[in-house]
């Protein structure tokens, strides 16, 4: 089984990788991870902070995003990609034709709906506005208070893939590199991009529309799709995850008074390297930047990431680093509770 994601020649330059995390994706994602019990070592403790802090209004989105099977596709529109705002004003507005079908479709899946969705069904303006609050109620409790570890951590996936896009060269071999490294699930067979996995099957042929390719904090093991082909085309793909549990906040500081705190807390070698990573980088070309040999450079990295300060991901053959929260505040000079 597998999904057959079909290019013309239109498609390939209006696919583009999203620039920061989807909110409503997001939101129905982690309702997803809620209700499982994977990835230990980076959800654990969010679940066990999150499941006795979730309001009624809240906790009804559990019954409409199980952990398997299908979620309405209109729990996730397009204008989410906008901002949370965005995204509530187009889920409230969701034409009454997409909820039948999708809550039709729901209900096949799980078999059977709740009672309080037939109101969302009918596209009753009351229970669309109480379906609105709920995901509002949610984000603001689960997914507020860590946003900007989830802005970090796709953002250094989109950083890494930028840099490997560029090394690639010409357009073309650029879009052929990125594909082909986007995840282990996913094959490309240009012009035809196959997601292999027994949660999707059949054809999605783009027609020109393009495809959005969206990383996500939430999303685990596998990426996913929207069912209705008729939706704008996206492929939500799961970043890597630094183990930390860190939301970081504000405070003074400036970058000099940092480098110097830098040196005496880690040596001159490894606030080098720190100060080299916020700029993105390969082992190689931190190497360089310090004028160390790269067997010396890798053994820094090591340090550095065990201490939490930075995150190695591997996009195609290439080893790339990024600062974690925790490192930006660091090299600025921030003081860390």
């Amino acid at each position: 089984m597998g999904l057959r994601i079909h290019f013309g020649s239109d498609d390939f330059v209006r696919t583009r990788l999203a620039q920061t995390p989807d909110p409503m994706w997001e939101v129905l994602l982690s309702l997803h991870m809620l209700q499982t019990n994977d990835g230990p070592l980076v959800f654990d403790q969010w679940r066990r902070d999150l499941r006795s802090r979730l309001d009624p209004a809240a906790r009804r989105l559990l019954a409409l995003a199980p952990p398997s099977g299908y979620s309405p596709d209109f729990l996730t529109p397009a204008a989410g990609a906008g901002g949370l705002d965005l995204g509530l004003s187009a889920l409230m507005s969701t034409p009454r034709g997409r909820l039948r079908d999708d809550l039709t479709r729901f209900a096949v899946s799980q078999g059977r709906t709740a009672p309080w969705m037939r109101g969302i069904a009918e596209g009753d303006p009351e229970a669309l506005r109480g379906l609105g609050e709920a995901v509002q109620s949610y984000y603001r409790v689960a997914l507020a208070p860590h946003w900007s570890r989830v802005r970090a951590e796709v953002g250094a996936d989109l950083a890494a893939r930028s840099r490997v896009m560029t090394a690639a060269g010409l357009p073309s071999g650029a879009f052929d590199h990125l594909m082909r490294t986007l995840h282990p699930t996913l094959e490309w067979q240009s012009p035809v991009l196959i997601m292999h996995g027994p949660h999707v099957e059949g054809d999605l042929h783009l027609d020109g529309r393009g495809l959005l390719l969206l990383p996500s904090f939430f999303c685990w093991r596998k990426p996913t799709v929207l069912r209705s082909h008729d939706l704008p085309p996206v492929v939500v793909y799961p970043i890597e995850h630094s183990p930390l549990q860190l939301a970081p906040g504000r405070g003074p500081g400036g970058r000099d008074r940092g480098s110097q705190g830098l040196v005496a807390l880690l040596g001159r070698t490894r606030a080098t390297l720190l100060e080299a990573v916020a700029e993105g980088g390969t082992t190689t070309e931190l190497a360089r930047t310090a004028d160390i040999a790269a067997a010396t450079a890798s053994h820094h990295v090591s340090v550095l990431r065990e201490a939490g300060l930075l995150i190695t991901r591997r996009v195609g053959g290439a080893a790339l680093h990024t600062l974690t929260p925790l490192g930006v505040q660091l090299l600025n000079g921030r003081r860390v509770a």
